[in-house]
């Protein structure tokens, strides 16, 4: 019997041109031994909820730097949840101040790493926090 891997999604909705920080992120999870899916710069909403209903995922991890988080978090969320994805855990990293983690940790996301965390700190909150659906 094989030992069930998290399968997880990064994604990079909007309109942000930046990724560095998502790729180390998705490399970091995937050495350590996570089934990672990198969907690439732009995605709209519909696109990552889209995504991570066909990749059957356990986590879906939103980079943004753009500032923009308030505005497309929501929508990848209620696209989620319009594909029946509620327990799907979710993860938000990137530039998102301070006063706004109360507004997203509202609507569902479980954990918001800013600048500065490590991928040591993150693939240690998503070993301890993500279980994988198949389960």
């Amino acid at each position: 019997m094989t030992e069930d891997k998290v399968k997880v999604i990064i994604a990079k909705p909007g309109l942000d041109g930046h990724d560095r920080g998502a790729k180390v992120v998705a490399r970091a999870l995937r050495d350590a031994g996570m089934e990672v899916v990198y969907t690439g710069l732009r995605q709209t909403p519909e696109m990552v909820a889209e995504a991570a209903l066909q990749e059957d995922v356990d986590l879906v991890g939103l980079s943004i730097l753009s500032g923009a988080h308030m505005e497309l978090f929501p929508r990848v969320v209620d696209e989620m949840k319009k594909r029946g994805l509620d327990d799907v855990v979710l993860l938000a990293g990137g530039i998102i101040p301070q006063e706004d983690v109360p507004a997203l940790q509202k609507i569902g996301f479980r954990a918001i790493f800013g600048p500065g965390a490590s991928t040591d700190e993150i693939v240690a909150w998503v070993r301890a926090n993500v279980t994988p659906r198949s389960q």
